[in-house]
């Protein structure tokens, strides 16, 4: 943390030292350095929102690909006796 607060100083100090005119194109920087972030944070979302697929779209390939058998394995109870063993 003390790294950080005398980085935060030594900013301080130089851009003092300068004229107003560049500190103007110091705080300009500084904006852009913003603007870059943000817009680095916002594809990096995007970039998540695209990769989100649902259950049923990973699947949907699968999806009655097996056949036969009842549709409800409670209508053929003598058949799931077996699987308590």
């Amino acid at each position: 943390m003390t790294q950080a607060i005398d980085k935060e100083q030594m900013i301080i100090d130089e851009v003092k030292k300068l004229s107003p005119e560049k500190q103007q194109e110091v705080l300009n920087f500084i904006e852009f350095l913003h603007f870059k972030e943000l817009q680095k944070q916002e594809t990096l979302q995007d970039t998540e929102k695209e990769k989100q697929v649902s259950f049923l779209e990973a699947a949907k390939e699968f999806i009655g690909c097996i056949d036969g058998g009842p549709g409800d394995l409670a209508t053929n109870k003598k058949y799931l006796e077996g699987f308590g063993r």
